[in-house]
């Protein structure tokens, strides 16, 4: 009996201290306390989740949402049209549903590609320094004193059939979803270069840096194994927060004419196609600028959370 007490008090301390946390644990605890990041997790998984039906609801309706019906324009909400339908006949539910898909695509693809093109170029900017890092870095800057809403309108407006691109990629009915993405990541990455520049600088410093250089690692390992693990925190968190503004960048420039082209459906163009009708359709533009709304803010509201559950002065052991 004593020496089972023994081995208690030893496992289970009588001070009734809790167990030690994994830092995923810790992270992720730290995470639901955020209430409204958790809420607005909730809130992107739910839209993202329709979204993905849009085929389902769409078979479930027996409609389809590219049939045009004039005899059907404008029609309010119905058992056949949960949500009525818009200027040309088509369920407003389904265009909403399909419009989704491309919005949250485009920040998403956009926001994953930027972040790809920062966290190279910051990790080579900070990992090698002297020149390599002054070049980069001014790349950089360069950018970012670039005004880029005019600069994106002027390169959307560009015909890609002049730029020596495949005939089929010009005519395809995705050329503008991909003109986008392309051009949003171009100009999007230069938030993320700077975070992990800064990250790497201080990494490469650490003492498990300086042993794999001892024993003689090759940079490319270091870079990719010791280092980018410890800096992906604030790319995690830039990238977050960068697909709302990148989802309303696109809204605008399809709401320019400048994005996502007709037939494919977006929040964005779904807003100019309603600009004429918002007095005797105001529906047809709430919705879509709604969900604008609603996925911006959201995307803001849960950057906001991971960056507090990410940040190392607020992770105690």
């Amino acid at each position: 009996m004593t020496g089972e007490r023994r081995y208690g008090q030893a496992t289970a301390p009588a001070t009734g201290a809790a167990p030690p946390r994994t830092l995923r644990g810790l992270l992720w605890r730290r995470f639901l306390e955020h209430r409204v990041a958790v809420g607005s997790l909730v809130a992107l998984a739910v839209l993202a989740l329709l979204a993905l039906a849009a085929p389902i609801v769409e078979g479930a309706l027996g409609l389809d949402a590219t049939r045009v019906d004039l005899l059907a324009v404008k029609l309010p909400p119905s058992a056949a049209h949960p949500l009525g339908t818009d200027e040309l006949g088509r369920d407003l539910l389904l265009r909403l549903l399909y419009g989704g898909q491309i919005s949250l695509l485009v920040g998403l693809t956009a926001a994953l590609g930027a972040a790809l093109i920062g966290t190279a170029i910051g990790l080579l900017a900070g990992y090698y320094g002297g020149a390599p890092d002054a070049l980069l870095m001014r790349l950089t800057d360069g950018v970012i004193a670039l005004p880029i809403l005019p600069l994106l309108i002027v390169l959307a407006a560009v015909d890609l059939s002049k730029l020596g691109l495949p005939d089929s990629l010009v005519t395809s009915e995705n050329a503008s979803l991909y003109r986008i993405v392309g051009l949003i990541a171009l100009v999007g990455w230069t938030t993320v270069a700077r975070l992990v520049r800064g990250a790497t600088l201080a990494t490469k410093a650490r003492e498990f840096v300086r042993a794999a250089e001892a024993l003689g690692a090759g940079h490319a390992r270091i870079m990719l194994v010791h280092i980018l693990p410890n800096v992906v925190s604030p790319v995690i968190v830039a990238t977050t927060l960068s697909i709302g503004n990148i989802i309303l960048l696109e809204s605008v420039l399809s709401f320019l004419g400048l994005g996502i082209q007709p037939p494919v459906p977006s929040w964005g163009n779904m807003l100019t196609n309603a600009q004429e009708l918002i007095w005797d359709a105001p529906v047809l533009a709430i919705y879509p600028g709604l969900l604008i709304f609603v996925t911006v803010i959201a995307f803001n509201f849960l950057g906001d959370g991971l960056q507090d559950a990410l940040d190392p002065r607020a992770i105690k052991g």
